[in-house]
């Protein structure tokens, strides 16, 4: 008799432990909670959207807790498929987007800083919508750009910068020239040919029109 009372002793203190154990493990489970990515871009260059990524994280996990505890509904892993269960998990998923648009943005300005970018050439490549490649290219062209002089006038033998790249553009265009800096008679035809193939004034020399076009 005292061990048949002892064994129900020890399956109450059983049943009773185990409810807490699960109570405890209902509000205090540690996949419960989104935690913010590492692979961010902490020194972002719009604080409002660190602070709106940080507070989307905390709305989130709020909502977890709520629909969990109050509903019963676990929207990430839902074992029904009623109207409730299925309006919770569609703002669950919402607010989840929410997250990772800002997370998709800060890791790709983390990137672009890896790369060499400041924030003000990120935000520059975010208002202008280009991608990083163009925006090298961009940079690229405007520094060969500034080495024209359309006051200097170009003459046989001629040497300088602005030919050697005219001469690699006209190469990657499909023409087939020396690549020395020199402009002499296949320079001369090569940019004439250019400049007819564009409609433009077909004189062999380098212009302002002639340039835009070329490093297009």
């Amino acid at each position: 008799m005292k061990q048949l009372i002892i064994f129900l002793l020890l399956v109450i203190i059983f049943i009773i432990g185990y409810g807490k154990y699960s109570n405890y493990k209902r509000y205090n489970s540690p996949e419960v909670d989104y935690k913010a990515k590492k692979a961010i871009d902490v020194n972002y260059h719009n604080k409002e959207i660190l602070f709106n990524y940080y507070e989307s994280i905390e709305d989130l996990n709020s909502y977890i807790m709520l629909k969990w505890t109050v509903n019963g509904i676990d929207v990430r892993t839902p074992e029904d498929d009623d109207t409730a269960t299925e309006n919770a998990v569609k703002n669950y998923s919402k607010k989840l987007g929410k997250i990772q648009f800002y997370e998709t943005l800060l890791n790709k300005s983390l990137q672009l800083k890896e790369q060499g970018l400041t924030n003000k050439e990120i935000k520059f490549l975010e208002d202008n919508g280009i991608e990083l490649a163009t925006y090298k290219k961009n940079q690229r062209v405007e520094k060969i750009k500034k080495l024209f002089n359309s006051n200097v006038k170009l003459y046989n033998g001629s040497k300088n910068a602005i030919i050697y790249e005219v001469q690699k553009e006209l190469n990657k265009k499909g023409q087939e020239i020396t690549i020395d800096g020199v402009y002499r008679i296949e320079t001369f035809n090569a940019i004439k040919k250019f400049e007819t193939d564009n409609n433009l004034l077909a004189d062999g020399y380098l212009d302002d029109l002639t340039l835009e076009l070329l490093f297009q």
